[in-house]
């Protein structure tokens, strides 16, 4: 394939990544507005009630919902750029990590929650992209996404504090989304077919040429 094609088409999953992303946040506002005249009686109804089987559903409508308006106020930035650095290799891949993160997070919080807690919001998904984004360069041996991970780690890394148990934080959310993030770069991992040979390390030069390259693709 051309290096032209090649660019072409990460910036046109690129463009996708962007609707896809204001499509999510315009979805969960939408409910949010629903949620707040409701006095948040969707919030108790549809979240992730720990231990009760009969809310296992709510993994899915649970990062959806929000508790306040402060609450997916500060949801909303954090989704929006780590979805849309989660997305930009490709849509389809990006929502089956979704769903890996979501069930994950989900489960997680379902399991080791308080009996009868009730879950709710997008940290799962928002801490779920976070990794990902962290381990996917190293996965994928694309340089820029490994530059991309170690940007977005030194720059959010008070993000690793909703990793720790806090009271009133529903933080086996963001753990196990945490985690899920990381299997996800794993799993979703790009496969290419191995040359003839045992592969060896490129060259300092080489691995400098590769990132300009990348670089230059996106359009950057």
């Amino acid at each position: 394939m051309s290096d032209g094609r090649t660019a072409e088409i990460m910036i046109a999953e690129a463009r996708k990544a962007f609707w896809v992303m204001v499509g999510f946040l315009a979805l969960i506002w939408a409910v949010q507005v629903v949620n707040w005249a409701d006095g948040y009686g969707l919030s108790y109804s549809y979240g992730i009630r720990a231990w009760d089987v009969a809310r296992l559903p709510g993994i899915v409508s649970a990062p959806l919902l929000h508790w306040s308006w402060a609450h997916i106020e500060g949801n909303s930035g954090p989704l929006f750029i780590f979805g849309f650095l989660a997305a930009y290799r490709g849509v389809r891949k990006f929502l089956g990590v979704t769903a890996l993160i979501a069930v994950a997070s989900g489960l997680g919080s379902w399991f080791t929650a308080d009996s009868g807690a009730i879950g709710a919001g997008a940290s799962g998904l928002v801490f779920g992209y976070f990794g990902y984004v962290l381990v996917r360069g190293a996965f994928d041996r694309h340089l820029i996404d490994i530059v991309i991970g170690l940007v977005m780690g030194l720059c959010f890394a008070y993000q690793f504090a909703g990793l720790l148990p806090a009271e009133g934080i529903g933080w086996q959310a963001h753990l196990f989304g945490f985690a899920g993030g990381i299997l996800g770069g794993y799993l979703f991992r790009e496969r290419r077919a191995a040359a003839a040979g045992t592969p060896t390390a490129p060259a300092s030069g080489e691995g400098k040429s590769a990132l300009l390259k990348e670089i230059e693709d996106l359009g950057l």
